[in-house]
């Protein structure tokens, strides 16, 4: 079953102009930065209503934590952990909902 399309036009800076020529199917890449964002949002609503607030300096530590952890790694752990996160994008990329 086809789910229902609506066609759109949109403008975008010339950078990401320039990104989007380069994917065989620039609406399919649209789409799902549009989702991965909704998600982010709905993850973010969902944390504000639980009473979890993010801020900038939340944020930052938590980076710098995750650089502490990162920099104990070996390059072969790093490639596999890299590839497993890459490997798993792609299996879940065509699912709605995911």
């Amino acid at each position: 079953m086809t789910s229902a399309m609506r066609k759109l036009s949109i403008s975008v800076p010339p950078d990401v102009a320039e990104r989007l020529e380069h994917e065989s199917n620039a609406s399919a890449y649209i789409t799902q930065a549009v989702r991965d964002r909704m998600r982010l949002d709905a993850l973010d609503a969902e944390l504000a209503h639980q009473g979890i607030q993010i801020t900038e300096q939340g944020v930052a530590e938590a980076r710098a934590r995750r650089a502490a952890v990162e920099a104990d790694w070996s390059p072969e752990r790093r490639n596999a952990l890299c590839e497993r996160a890459r490997q798993h994008m792609l299996d879940t990329a065509d699912q709605p909902g995911a």
